[in-house]
């Protein structure tokens, strides 16, 4: 009995046109290459039986005529099967990873079957192999300008997106003017809060009558920001406060002066807030919080703590 003998349910075989039979053509390796399991249903074999006629003569198939895939090749022609709108669903219960023949080695293959079918649909698959390389190299220069436009297209992607990404991880809550009332003590809290928050290298606190409040607030602070106070006499933090709060917050500093009156905090050096009431009396009385853009008032602030000689 004769193993390799083709199987046949009709005597009428599928046609199969040029457009199908290119669509079975891949690119493995830098070549162009047909599943075995394609060449099979185009010569109307079974897979298993095409391979044993290749295993019994495996001295025609060098490399360059039959190979077989690697579990990361397969894997990506797997996903191109599952992403294209003709799904071979064939390909997923396969016990062993598939060869693939090369332009020669459809070619060797007609010779060893010496079936007519084989020998007529070799003939086919060769000119489409031919016709698909011809098409490469005559518009190999547009090819590589698409191929240029669409690195160039990917790399703003990529631009855009890290753009995107730090605009979002770096996204403030905008701090528009605001007033409280009376018992809103909660709410002026975490305003403070949000405002600590911003620092990433500094805050600048003044205000005249500082107590162990502020602490808690500051505790919110990012890692390694320094704080610096400046308050008057009245000041109700200890230096044992100031200790304690260092050994887990660092760096609080604290100066004193009678050069302000009003309250305001600045963050690194670039925003300016002006507060309304003392940090000690968050919404025990109506207040306001305002943020001041202009970079003038932050220089005069520092200007004046200059002249003041106050020592930090």
């Amino acid at each position: 009995m004769e193993e390799n003998k083709i199987i046949e349910t009709k005597e009428d075989i599928e046609i199969y046109d040029k457009e199908k039979i290119r669509s079975m053509i891949y690119e493995v390796r830098g070549k162009q290459v047909m599943l075995d399991s394609d060449v099979a249903l185009l010569y109307n074999y079974k897979t298993k039986v095409l391979n044993l006629s290749v295993r019994r003569n495996i001295e025609r198939f060098p490399e360059e005529f039959c190979f077989q895939l690697t579990e990361e090749e397969f894997s990506n022609l797997r996903f191109q099967f599952e992403t294209s709108s003709s799904k071979k669903d064939n390909y997923g219960g396969r016990r062993y990873l598939p060869y693939v023949f090369t332009e020669q080695g459809i070619a060797m293959l007609a010779g060893i079957l010496k079936s007519e079918i084989a020998v007529k649909m070799s003939i086919k698959i060769i000119k489409e192999f031919i016709e698909m390389r011809k098409f490469i190299i005559n518009n190999a220069n547009m090819l590589n300008r698409l191929t240029t436009v669409e690195y160039k297209l990917l790399e703003h992607d990529r631009k855009f997106d890290k753009v995107l990404n730090e605009l979002q991880n770096n996204k403030q809550e905008t701090i528009m003017p605001k007033i409280f009332y009376n018992g809103q003590i909660y709410d002026a809290y975490s305003l403070i809060i949000k405002i600590v928050k911003e620092a990433k290298e500094k805050i600048l606190i003044i205000d005249n009558y500082i107590d162990d409040t502020i602490l808690e607030m500051l505790s919110k602070k990012n890692k390694e920001v320094e704080v610096v106070i400046l308050t008057s006499n009245n000041c109700n933090l200890t230096k044992l406060d100031i200790q304690k709060f260092n050994k887990q917050y660092p760096t609080l500093k604290i100066a004193k002066t009678n050069a302000f009156h009003d309250r305001f905090i600045v963050i690194d050096n670039e925003v300016l807030y002006h507060i309304g009431a003392s940090l000690k009396d968050l919404g025990k009385k109506c207040f306001g919080i305002n943020k001041i853009e202009d970079m003038n008032f932050i220089r005069n602030i520092e200007n004046n703590i200059k002249l003041c000689r106050i020592s930090i």
